[in-house]
């Protein structure tokens, strides 16, 4: 399970933490954050097989910042909407961190179907970097680990079994690297609860095979490429 837990903790600081397991180790996230208020995770280097930081329901204002992740799963917002006591999470900033040989970088992912209608907000990645991340920006609102979820037998116009958590209101600047994926950016929302203000500001990420430019794929989603014309990707499909 987890290395480091921080549970219903105000005010706290954690600095210079070093957490190490094997790449192939099950659910071994280095540090979660859950129920917790103005929390700060800094200088840090984690290689798990699972998420380097995890944030769960119910936090506020917690600011991730100069963490070095690989392996591991990156840095996730989640998973959310699968208990029904979920709180609200809000003012989430992670800034400066790097993902090496990762299989995700930057990731919020809810189940579908949810138990709660929570709401996250306020959420900004700033200055990452990224080195042969399998999938660097991901927002997932069909989270289902063991592929056993109502959402995949849904009808094209039918909301049952989709998420009931709404996003809104999340920033990726200034995110570059490259990415094994040729889809860097992939933003699947929910159908139910659309995502709303989604933005991509100074992106620039290229496959790492051929170093070509990479793709975006957005479902669901209200967003937008500030100044396309000087970011990779520059839209979605």
């Amino acid at each position: 399970m987890f290395h480091l837990t921080i549970n219903e903790c105000d005010n706290l600081s954690a600095n210079s933490i070093d957490i190490r397991a094997p790449a192939d180790s099950p659910n071994t996230d280095g540090i979660h954050i859950a129920r917790s208020n103005n929390v700060r995770v800094t200088d840090s280097r984690i290689s798990t097989g699972d998420d380097c930081v995890s944030m769960g329901d119910g936090n506020t204002n917690v600011n991730i910042t100069k963490i070095w992740c690989g392996p591991g799963h990156g840095i996730s917002i989640g998973s959310l909407g699968k208990y029904k006591e979920e709180k609200d999470v809000s003012g989430i900033f992670v800034d400066n961190c790097t993902f090496t040989k990762t299989n995700n970088g930057l990731r919020i992912k809810t189940w579908a179907p949810s138990t709660v209608s929570t709401i996250v907000s306020d959420v900004t990645f700033s200055n990452i970097l990224v080195d042969d991340v399998e999938n660097p920006i991901v927002i997932d609102q069909y989270y289902c680990p063991n592929n056993l979820c109502s959402h995949q037998v849904r009808k094209k116009n039918d909301f049952i079994g989709e998420s009931d958590i709404e996003i809104s209101g999340v920033k990726f600047v200034n995110i570059k690297g490259s990415s094994e994926s040729k889809v860097a950016v992939d933003v699947q929302c929910s159908k139910k609860k659309p995502c709303k203000n989604i933005e991509f500001v100074a992106l620039n990420l290229t496959t790492k095979a051929t170093g070509q430019p990479t793709t975006a794929s957005c479902s669901n989603a209200d967003h937008k490429f500030i100044d396309p014309s000087v970011q990779v990707p520059s839209m979605c499909s």
